[in-house]
């Protein structure tokens, strides 16, 4: 009788247990459909060569071409190579394959915005939702001024094509990029049209959805980038001294790539090199800003994503390497000389120097390699910049309901009004900070917080299940170590490093002068001092000139007035959140 009493409790028990299950299952496929049902957000890739090619849009931009080659020629030529790949293999392919993992987990409950993607990933605490602010709030303060370089891409293929630049010096081509972003003198209505258009042409595209938009646009940019870039790449390489103007011992294009790649062993211990490689792979590979997540968001739940995140970071270090280090570098070196290339290498080459080269090609080939050249950056720049609409476009779609026109047009027009005082006001430096601040601090205090919260919260052992889950690859276990202690500390020293970075890069003068008790003198680039404006300070401290000491303030003030724009324009992301939480709670 006792035997049949517990029976009979226990069968009560399990049938209770069977009807809660399938309650629950009830409640939470409900809730499932409702949340289909209210979301606006159906988008899905077309295919995975188009997922391959967008996320190697994302990641190939305007810094492979602009920023690599200028990084390796100031930090020891061929010796930047080395850390360079040694921080692709221990910074960028973890971070992708972190990234990449945290998109597909998060897509898994409908979620297509860093905000609730890492929030789903740490339901105990609600500080992960803000801190999600920086994924979108990064893309659309970027994408601000990252339209306008598009724009002047725009422009300067129109400008080759019309002849614009032929019979004139090397500084009258100088003087014309002075003139382009010159707004004292009255507002230049072609430099601000081609920036308004790049922007339209971003709403536009975006406003078409993953397959029909982003995913069209990546696969006619990137071949067309990989093109142009060979041709380049091969003049280049084939230049040789054949441009050398007379008396000049060291105009040779293979100086200048033998200077890219024979390591100088003397640098390779220079913190400085590594931590310029570390932040060039860093800067590269569009990690830290939220868009990896959200293209890996749209993917099916055991849809491989080791080998993509492989593919798409060595096409990137591909074009980088071998297609960025053979155009500006060799060219320059063989018409201008290896030593004035170390001398002022720099960003602007490509709209202040390669112009006059080109025109040495004669008037039809100057018109081509400049179409060629300026076109190839204008497709690392829209497919890197339509990424970066991608995160706002998951968020409001996802939260408000909102369609795509609607949340292209909101992005477009965000994107504008950050954007503009970056145009209007490029000589007095908010272009140059706002790069400074959503461009690079940001990035890395985002990053951080991913891979903290991947290896550490989260929990190593269920990150590294997401990452292998329907691999296509054999994903080393020697990366589990990577990923929980190397990464996060490469990343952690990286943002220490920017914070109180010495004087002239010199850590070890900087490390004397400390122990003798000359402390420590900051960086003009470091992060107190670019927060506290010490670099412009000193010059207006020391200015004679009544109009250098009234320019001065004017810039102080406008970029104080830029930051107070950025605290502002993530205010308001971080307030949208808050609401969409609430949404969250009353369902």
């Amino acid at each position: 009788m006792l035997c049949f009493y517990f029976i009979t409790i226990s069968r009560s028990f399990e049938i209770r247990s069977e009807r809660i299950q399938q309650l629950a299952y009830k409640t939470l496929k409900m809730y499932k459909t409702n949340t289909a049902i209210m979301s606006t957000n159906k988008e899905s890739w077309g295919s995975r060569m188009g997922l391959i090619l967008a996320m190697a849009g994302s990641a190939v931009g305007l810094g492979n071409f602009l920023r690599f080659p200028i990084q390796a020629i100031q930090n020891g030529g061929g010796t930047f190579i080395i850390p360079y790949l040694v921080c692709f293999l221990l910074l960028g392919i973890p971070m992708l394959w972190v990234e990449w993992a945290m998109g597909r987990f998060g897509g898994r409950f409908g979620y297509h915005s860093p905000p609730f993607i890492v929030q789903e990933m740490d339901k105990k605490r609600q500080f992960w939702k803000y801190m999600g602010t920086f994924g979108i709030f990064i893309n659309i303060a970027v994408a601000g001024y990252y339209c306008y370089i598009e724009s002047w891409t725009l422009s300067y293929a129109w400008y080759s094509l019309s002849g614009t630049f032929a019979g004139k010096s090397q500084v009258e081509v100088v003087q014309f990029f002075s003139d382009y972003t010159d707004f004292s003198k009255g507002v230049p209505v072609v430099t601000v049209v081609s920036y308004l258009i790049c922007v339209a042409m971003n709403t536009y595209i975006l406003s078409r959805g993953l397959q029909g938009g982003v995913e069209v646009a990546s696969k006619i940019g990137m071949p067309l980038l990989i093109i142009f870039g060979i041709a380049l790449a091969v003049r280049g390489v084939t230049l040789g001294s054949s441009g050398a103007p007379e008396g000049c011992t060291d105009c040779d294009a293979f100086l200048g790539m033998n200077y890219l790649w024979e390591p100088q062993y003397d640098s390779l211990f220079n913190p400085k090199v590594w931590l310029a490689a570390a932040g060039q792979i860093f800067f590269t590979i569009a990690v830290g800003m939220g868009i990896v997540q959200c293209y890996a968001s749209y993917v099916r739940s055991k849809d491989d994503i080791a080998l993509n995140a492989m593919a798409a970071g060595w096409m990137n270090g591909f074009v980088e390497v071998v297609l960025g280090a053979s155009i500006v570098i060799p060219i320059a070196a063989g018409y201008l000389g290896l030593e004035w290339v170390k001398e002022k290498a720099g960003f602007a080459m490509a709209f202040q120097t390669m112009p006059y080269l080109f025109e040495q090609w004669g008037t039809f080939f100057s018109a081509v390699a400049g179409l060629m050249w300026f076109g190839l950056l204008f497709f690392a720049g829209i497919t890197s910049s339509l990424s970066m609409g991608t995160p706002w476009m998951g968020f409001v779609q996802d939260e408000f309901n909102w369609n795509r026109e609607k949340s292209a047009l909101t992005f477009g027009l965000f994107t504008l009004v950050l954007g503009l005082p970056t145009v209007f006001f490029y000589n007095e430096g908010i272009f140059d900070d706002y790069d400074y601040w959503a461009g690079t601090v940001a990035l890395v205090i985002f990053a951080t917080a991913e891979i903290i919260l991947f290896s550490w919260i989260f929990g190593l052992d269920k990150g590294w299940n997401e990452i292998t889950m329907g691999a296509d690859i054999k994903v080393p276990d020697f990366y589990r170590f990577v990923i929980k202690y190397i990464t996060p500390s490469l990343l952690i020293v990286i943002f220490i490093a920017s914070f109180i970075s010495p004087a002239g890069g010199d850590w070890g003068r900087a490390f004397v002068n400390l122990s003798n008790g000359q402390g420590w003198q900051l960086d003009s680039g470091a992060i107190i001092s670019k927060l506290f404006n010490t670099d412009l300070k000193n010059q207006l401290s020391q200015a004679t000139d009544a109009n250098q000491i009234i320019g001065l303030e004017k810039k102080i003030t406008y970029i104080n007035i830029g930051r107070l724009l950025l605290l502002a324009a993530f205010a308001f992301i971080a307030g949208l959140i808050h609401l969409a939480h609430k949404k969250h709670l009353k369902k």
